[in-house]
């Protein structure tokens, strides 16, 4: 007999694994397919090149689920400050800080595999939730109620709602025959894993030039992570120097704000896309996360808007399943794309605009941006909105980004 799941989740990562958890407890039995082990945490180890800013809605999400204490006890930096500016710091910069709202911290820059470890952890302590990994999935069937996925080792497995938590290029999406809406930015990020010679910073910060945005996270101690934006070309032969010359280039380009970088601990770089889901649900199917949408990462908002996408799908599922309702019918999904599709899709326009209106050498534009930025630092309400925006805190949030259990039955 195949195994059957109420919910069949294909991608462990951070969002699917958020929602796993979400429904643990819960009287659904739950499936969740993750292709590797992440690699065990050792504290002496250098920091993973692959980081997010979390906001103060996703640590409340992942404090809920008490997923938080296994992120603390690892390795994360929190930062109370965020500053931007363009080209000369002291004419037209805006700096947010926590102490503007009364919060300890806008948020916490932790690596992605500390955020994935915490929650495959916490998994494991919920009778109803099944971990199936390591596992890589071969093929996907698509039927509304009774989706099956074969696995590469001849597993197959069923799922009455099949979640599709497995990146941009989600098999499960193209499977349900969910289109997309797309474009590539004419830009790349690289991303460099650095040591530092100054200590702990508290700050995260970008300086936007006409080729895209520089920018600093701090990751403890004498260690950071910088993102340099810029034309595909310039960052490939940026990729091909060695560490002594790149770092050279860092140094060069980076604002003096950076100090003095000692050496590269590691480096990649990746294209950048918008991309959306033409659809969020169908019957018996759900996309969250990259499943659903791709945004340009220059203010870091993509895991934290996959993480409400998870909160919000758990809590309209466990109390349409707590109403008697047929939580895989499109009806009940529905309001799931509703609560957060508008949302979504504000973000991605948002990102764009700061993308066109500051990836550019126009000179009246750029004196545009130099006002707005100034004013920006002048304009009290209008700056604490920001922030509260930048921590997930704008909008109606789903009940685990407010610190409440989702409503079981």
């Amino acid at each position: 007999m195949k195994p059957r799941y109420d919910i069949l989740i294909v991608g462990g990562g951070m969002v699917g694994a958020t929602l796993a958890c979400a429904l643990g407890d819960s009287p659904l039995s739950v499936g969740l397919i993750e292709h590797d082990f992440p690699q065990a945490y050792e504290p002496q180890q250098p920091h993973d090149l692959r980081v997010s800013a979390l906001s103060a809605a996703s640590r409340t999400i992942l404090q809920t689920l008490g997923v938080w204490e296994g992120i603390s006890s690892r390795r994360l930096c929190p930062y109370r400050r965020m500053k931007v500016w363009e080209s000369d710091e002291s004419r037209a910069a805006t700096e947010f800080h926590s102490d503007e709202i009364g919060a300890s911290e806008l948020g916490h820059i932790v690596e992605n595999r500390v955020v994935q470890l915490a929650l495959l952890e916490r998994i494991r302590g919920f009778a109803n939730v099944d971990l199936i990994c390591p596992a890589r999935t071969e093929h996907i069937e698509y039927a509304p109620g009774s989706s099956l996925v074969r696995l590469a080792d001849g597993r197959e497995v069923l799922g009455r709602l099949l979640v599709a938590a497995d990146g941009g290029q989600s098999r499960v999406r193209q499977a349900a025959g969910i289109g997309v809406t797309q474009w590539d930015y004419d830009q790349h990020a690289l991303v460099a894993s650095v040591q530092t010679d100054y200590g702990q910073q508290d700050i995260t910060w970008q300086q936007f030039t006409p080729t895209g945005p520089l920018a600093f996270l701090p990751l403890g101690g004498n260690h950071a992570s910088l993102v340099w934006y810029d034309k595909p070309d310039t960052l490939k032969a940026l990729m091909t120097l060695d560490d002594t010359a790149f770092l050279q280039r860092v140094q060069d380009s980076f604002p003096a704000c950076l100090g003095q970088i000692d050496a590269v601990l590691g480096r990649g770089s990746f294209p950048l896309r918008r991309q959306h889901a033409q659809r969020y649900v169908a019957e018996g199917v759900a996309l969250v996360g990259d499943a659903a949408h791709m945004i340009h990462p220059l203010a870091g908002q993509g895991v934290n808007i996959g993480l409400l996408d998870a909160a919000a799908l758990a809590e309209v599922i466990i109390e349409a399943q707590a109403l008697g309702e047929a939580f895989v019918a499109v009806e009940v999904l529905a309001r799931y794309e509703r609560a957060r599709r508008a949302h979504n899709l504000m973000m991605m326009q948002l990102m764009d605009s700061f993308y066109r209106v500051f990836s550019n050498s126009n000179l009246p534009l750029k004196l545009l941006r130099n006002l707005g930025l100034g004013l920006a630092e002048r304009l009290g309400p209008a700056k604490r909105k920001v922030i509260r925006m930048a921590m997930g805190l704008e909008g109606k949030l789903p009940a685990l980004a407010r610190g409440e259990p989702v409503i079981r039955e």
